[in-house]
């Protein structure tokens, strides 16, 4: 337990990122408190809590990442027993959000997941939620209760910019949903923008068709949320260098790494895919093209401005010009 400002401070970990967790505790000087969680023979999980929370501000980290369905329930039990523990408020550090890009009916019945997930979480007695780049923004309006969704953009750009050294560079969006996240990319460099035309014959697959905007004697930069099986992104990088784009890299926020994108990304054109830790990776010696950047100072810190009753929202820039000053 920690007092900060007078207030009793908690903060636990569950199973989907440790590392990171470690670093958030690092980063606020809240050391981890104990929660066991216990899977039964038959899937059942339930989790137990070792030290009282009664009249505590608990914060819990947990990214709703593979797997998701066990990472989701692990959050929902354990946010059920600090409720019923008296804790005095919930915070829930869920720097990836599980199911966010189904966040809308894009055909007829299909469900928004996201919502029912919004839904859950605020039954389960949660009362604040932090995230890491939300997949589409109006998530945030699923909640009835306060969600802060901080931008990896900062930090990314930071790498490039002072880790890096990259000059007379083009920003790319792999497709036109992207455009604001990579128009907001290229203002770090004061750089132009390209968006990548293409179309899906299913998901996770895509067909390059054109590239809008000029690439030719450039290094581009693909910028995402997400980087999932990476097949579409590494087509996209093919198609930038048939452009004449001199190197190409990548910078996403979400290493959801699927089936086998690392070794599909350590085989590609790629220079170097730039993402953040907001998802547990194991990668091998052998993946050099992968750097993962921490966001455990922002959220450190984000911790300790919320207990204080402080504003939260210039916190990431201090952290990422930080970061990139001992690059």
């Amino acid at each position: 337990m920690a007092i900060i400002d007078g207030k009793k401070v908690k903060l636990f970990s569950l199973s989907s990122n440790r590392a990171l967790a470690e670093e958030i505790s690092k980063a606020s000087g809240i050391e981890l408190s104990t929660a066991d969680v216990v899977r039964f023979a038959d899937g059942e999980i339930s989790v137990n809590i070792e030290e009282s929370v009664r009249g505590h501000d608990v914060f819990v980290i947990q990214s709703t990442s593979r797997p998701a369905n066990e990472h989701l329930m692990e959050l929902l039990i354990l946010a059920d027993a600090v409720k019923r523990a008296s804790a005095k408020t919930l915070t829930v550090i869920m720097p990836y959000y599980g199911y966010s890009r189904q966040d809308r009916k894009s055909k007829s019945r299909q469900p928004i997941t996201a919502k029912l997930i919004a839904d859950m979480l605020q039954v389960a007695g949660i009362d604040r939620v932090i995230s890491i780049d939300l997949h589409a923004a109006q998530i945030q309006g699923f909640f009835n209760i306060p969600i802060d969704n901080f931008p990896a953009a900062p930090l990314l750009a930071d790498y490039f910019c002072y880790s890096k050294k990259l000059e007379n560079v083009v920003v790319v969006s792999p497709d036109h949903g992207g455009v604001t996240r990579a128009r907001i990319f290229a203002r770090f460099f004061d750089a132009p923008l390209a968006i990548i035309d293409k179309r899906r014959p299913e998901p996770n697959k895509a067909v390059v068709q054109n590239i809008v905007g000029e690439v030719k004697g450039k290094i581009a930069i693909m910028v995402d949320d997400i980087i999932d099986t990476g097949g579409t992104l590494v087509a996209g990088a093919e198609a930038l260098l048939e452009a004449g784009a001199t190197k190409v890299y990548a910078a996403a926020t979400h290493a959801v790494f699927s089936n086998d994108a690392l070794d599909r990304l350590q085989g590609s054109v790629f220079e170097e895919v730039v993402v953040t830790n907001t998802i547990k990776i194991d990668h091998q010696p052998h993946h050099t093209k992968i750097k993962q950047l921490s966001i455990g100072p922002l959220l450190g810190q984000s911790i300790l401005h919320i207990v204080k009753d402080e504003p939260i929202s210039q916190i990431f820039d201090q952290i990422s010009h930080n970061e990139s000053s001992h690059q």
